[in-house]
């Protein structure tokens, strides 16, 4: 930079006195170079035409002739200014010819204050017209604003650019600059100077000599779409000319060396921007997996949530039994690697948001809905429908075996009626009354009676049919249609026996008129027979129901029920031998008085072989009752031994993880020894932890155990699987939890230069005025403890402090949120101006950079980075395509300087521990202390 002033001061001093007397001799030979050479003239009036309106069309405006559109001066002091960034006098508005000639002296006033001596050249000759003296005074500012900085080894202005051509073009092939005519004809030498700096822009190996149109329109259609260099001189004239215009070589030239001069400068700043961009990139990476983990793991929950809330009962119990099964796999199988990526979720947020504030960063706002809080509800939402759904099946199991036993005890019933039933219709449809003898007809009507009894003894058999029907449909029984039909049956049929009955009664009762003989011994028997037959019929019954029980309690009040029925068989018993009494009190009196006996008992069905082989169906049903019950008083007892072994273990576990929980707290705030030492620490709390995980296993399996033996209560303990359950995946993601922040201030520490015995009195002195020893300052407590480590605060600067290291507005300050404040205190931190300032390099020095420089300076992959993400410029210099870069600057990659310390300036302090009273570093705000 010294070289390149020194040599403009030895310039202005020196050169320009050597430009003044070329200028008056070019003033003196300019009538005669036009006379001999018109096609100079041409190629002067496009080349120079095209310069200026490639500074014009900065302020949206440009030229169309160039003897005509100078004339008022307006257009010619705007060029100017655009090319010298200074502001002109104040224009005059008028469109006369003194208003025209004060503007032109003016520009031409401008030009010789930047030590340039205009020879001959008159306003009045440039609001006339004079092309020759127009075209002399953009040839001169050509040289002083384009040429004249030009400086290569100690030669400047046309020496410099011819030699800076010369080192350029030197390894390319055919090409020989040694002036600048003659040596551009053939356009190799420009297509050099362009592959020289941009070999992606045109493939050198494929020109040729001999085509020098063609090599010429190539060079101007690259420079004018990739380079912003507009096209300033035709392939023809130049061919066509024996010596082209130097003048307008040179123009268009210098063009190249102001486009390709700062290469290196770009490619310093594209470096820092690709630094930049490489972190921010990496940010996003991690934020987009993060959107990508959270978009899974909710996704799964909202596609398991209708699995658990799908009610809809199965009909049978195998059904249902499968479903308990699938939803143990879901337990086991399913659910653990979710609670592992809950896990990790966390940990990349906190490590993510850790590495955007060291990087200074803005924090990472997760997508709508895909914060930690709202993975965290939907978690807990999962787990309370997971509840629901094991309380439902299990109702559900309860329910089906109920409906299982009803199912089987009415068609028990059902059959037994059925059977009874079996011929009554027929037998009471007979009309054997109108052909038999007056015995016949009382033992008929003794008969009927008894069928009578009988019929009202089997009323309440009918009637637990209906009732059990009815409980079945209330129950929803997958099978109600048939119970419901089969009840409706043996409703009818109930119907049509009474009506039948009533009916043969009446029959019998119109003829027992017309006969009075009857057997009382027979009626007697068969009186006492049939509700005795009845009874028995009920204990077989009774003897061979079915029954569910889930205790001791319950099985001991079916045996004492079973005993109680026992005691009740002496007084059967005699009942039976009292019957059969009559029988043979019967055979007695045939005997004694020569009575004989010819068929059976004409008043009932009943025999006395049926009544003694019921008997002895009920006596062998009895043993087989007592070693039913007895089977279930072991099967129950088991069960006691399964409820005693798994409260056992669970007495165990249940205390150990909550005694861990606080081990861990207590290791998480211990300042004792090294970052380094707490996690190693936390490293073997954490494997003690993955190796007690087998007790879990163990108990699990007891617990699966116990839910097949269909257990559903256990009066030894507190704890249930689902506490325990509960408290491992608490304790999992407690040590997780606890281990991420410990490496995050380790991160912390490195990133920032801090160093141990600083962390130290942080947690120290954090530690010291956390008063409720929970992890955590109130706000008071947190004051307390900046005014120990010298801060006077006011109000208002607590206020926005507490903004910082309470964004949720919790009420408390953690341990790692102050940490981070801390950290801050005492680290320095980059800011976006430096971003900016390499933008603007990048940029030339405007306000908005184009998609084609960007891709020219940077990386193809972080060039279309930044064009996805810059906005449109707005500004009132803006071209079509321009983006801006400095609100990418200030928003999307780093904070500003401003932004850190919120307008205020900050200086390092001595800070002193309220606990060990060393002292420290702090960066304090100038506008809180005396200095």
């Amino acid at each position: 930079m010294t070289t390149v002033i020194e040599t403009q001061v030895q310039y202005n001093n020196t050169y320009m006195m050597s430009t003044t007397e070329d200028y008056m001799t070019q003033e003196e030979d300019w009538d005669r170079d036009l006379l001999l050479d018109p096609a100079w003239e041409k190629q002067q009036r496009k080349t120079f035409t095209a310069w200026c309106n490639s500074h014009l069309r900065k302020a949206g405006t440009q030229i169309e002739n160039i003897e005509e559109d100078f004339r008022n001066g307006l257009k010619l002091m705007l060029l100017l200014e655009v090319i010298s960034g200074e502001r002109l006098p104040k224009p005059d508005k008028g469109k006369m010819r003194f208003h025209k000639i004060a503007n032109v002296n003016k520009a031409l006033d401008y030009i010789s204050s930047k030590g340039v001596k205009l020879v001959s050249i008159g306003a009045e000759e440039i609001v006339d017209g004079n092309l020759k003296m127009t075209l002399g005074m953009i040839w001169t500012i050509i040289l002083r604003f384009a040429i004249q900085d030009i400086s290569v080894e100690e030669t400047s202005a046309k020496e410099g650019l011819l030699l800076w051509c010369q080192r350029k073009t030197a390894p390319y092939r055919n090409v020989n600059v040694q002036n600048f005519h003659i040596s551009w004809k053939d356009g190799l030498a420009l297509c050099a100077l362009i592959h020289r700096h941009r070999p992606d822009l045109i493939d050198y190996s494929k020109l040729r000599k001999d085509d020098p149109i063609g090599n010429l329109n190539t060079a101007f259609e690259v420079a004018e779409k990739y380079l912003d260099i507009p096209k300033m001189l035709d392939a023809e004239d130049i061919v066509n000319t024996p010596k082209p215009d130097e003048k307008a070589i040179m123009t268009y030239v210098s063009c190249f060396y102001h486009a390709f001069a700062g290469a290196e400068q770009a490619e310093t700043a594209a470096n820092r921007i690709c630094k930049v961009l490489a972190v921010n990139q990496e940010n996003e990476r991690l934020m987009e997996e993060y959107e990508k983990l959270a978009s899974e793991l909710l996704e799964w929950i909202r596609r398991t949530i209708p699995w658990l809330e799908n009610r809809v009962a199965e009909q049978t119990m195998r059904a249902m039994q499968q479903k308990l099964e699938d939803f143990r796999d879901y337990r086991r199988i399913h659910k653990p690697p979710r609670v592992q990526e809950k896990c990790q979720l966390e940990i990349n947020f906190n490590t993510l948001q850790t590495k955007l504030r060291l990087s200074n960063r803005p924090a990472f706002m997760p997508s709508e809905g895909k914060m930690v809080s709202d993975i965290a509800n939907a978690w807990k939402g999962l787990e309370q429908v997971e509840k629901g759904y094991e309380e439902w099946l299990l109702t559900e199991i309860r329910r089906l075996e109920r409906l299982d036993h009803l199912a089987e005890k009415f068609k028990q019933k059902c059959s037994l009626h059925e059977s009874w039933t079996t011929g009554k219709e027929h037998l009471l449809s007979q009309k054997d009354y109108e052909t038999a003898s007056l015995m016949e007809i009382r033992a008929l009507m003794r008969k009927h009676e008894a069928f009578e009894s009988d019929l009202a003894a089997h009323q309440d058999r009918v009637e637990q049919i209906a009732a059990i029907a009815q409980e079945l449909n209330e129950l929803d029984y997958h099978d109600a249609a048939s119970v419901n039909t089969r009840c409706q049956g043996i409703c009818d049929q109930w119907d049509n026996l009474g009506t039948l009955t009533q009916k043969r009664r009446d029959a019998l009762e119109r003829v027992e008129k017309l006969w009075e003989t009857i057997d009382q011994l027979y009626l007697e028997f068969a009186k006492r027979a049939a509700p005795f037959n009845n009874w028995m019929d009920g204990a077989m019954e009774d003897l061979q129901d079915m029954f569910i029980v889930h205790s001791i309690e319950e099985i001991q009040s079916l045996i004492t029920a079973h005993d109680q029925y026992k005691a009740t068989l002496p007084e059967a018993d005699k009942e039976r031998i009292a019957i059969m009494g009559i029988q043979n009190e019967i055979t007695k009196i045939a005997q004694t008085y020569g009575i004989k006996l010819v068929g059976v008992n004409p008043y009932t069905v009943l025999s006395p072989q049926d009544i003694t082989n019921k008997w002895e169906a009920v006596k062998q049903l009895v043993p087989h009752r007592d070693q039913m019950l007895q089977e279930e008083v072991a099967r129950q007892q088991a069960n006691e031994r399964l409820r005693r072994s798994f409260a056992a273990q669970a007495n165990i576990i249940g205390p150990w993880i909550q005694t861990k929980m606080e081990e861990i707290g207590h290791v998480s705030v211990d300042i004792t020894g090294s970052l380094e030492e707490q996690m190693n620490n936390l490293k073997q709390y954490e494997q003690n932890i993955i190796n007690y995980k087998s007790n879990i296993d163990k108990l699990e399996g007891d617990h699966q155990l116990i839910q097949e033996a269909l257990v559903f209560d256990n009066k030894h303990t507190n704890y249930t699987m689902e506490h325990i359950r509960v408290g491992w995946e608490q304790l999992l993601t407690t040590i997780a939890r606890t281990i991420n922040e410990v490496e995050n201030q380790i991160l912390t520490r490195d990133a920032k230069g801090i160093s141990q015995e600083q962390l130290n009195e942080f947690r120290a002195s954090f530690n010291h005025f956390d008063r409720k020893r929970n992890g955590m300052m109130d706000p008071d407590d947190f004051r307390a403890c900046l005014i120990s480590m010298g801060y006077d605060l006011g109000e208002v600067e607590f206020a926005r402090i507490m903004t910082l290291v309470d964004p949720n507005n919790t009420g408390v300050v953690t341990f790692q949120a102050f940490i981070d404040f801390m950290t801050r205190e005492t680290a320095e931190t980059d800011t976006a101006e430096q971003v900016m300032a390499s933008f603007k390099i990048l940029a030339s020095d405007k306000s908005y950079i184009t998609v084609e420089e960007l891709r020219r300076e940077l990386p193809p992959e972080q060039a279309e980075y930044c064009i996805c993400r810059m906005t449109k410029y707005s500004g009132p210099d803006a071209s079509p395509g321009a983006l801006d870069y400095i609100s990418f600057s200030s928003h999307s990659l780093l904070k500003s300087e401003s932004d850190v310390t919120c307008g205020q300036v900050w200086l390092p302090i001595l800070g002193i521990s309220a606990l060990s009273g060393q002292p420290f570093m702090l960066r304090r705000p100038v506008g809180l202390i005396e200095i």
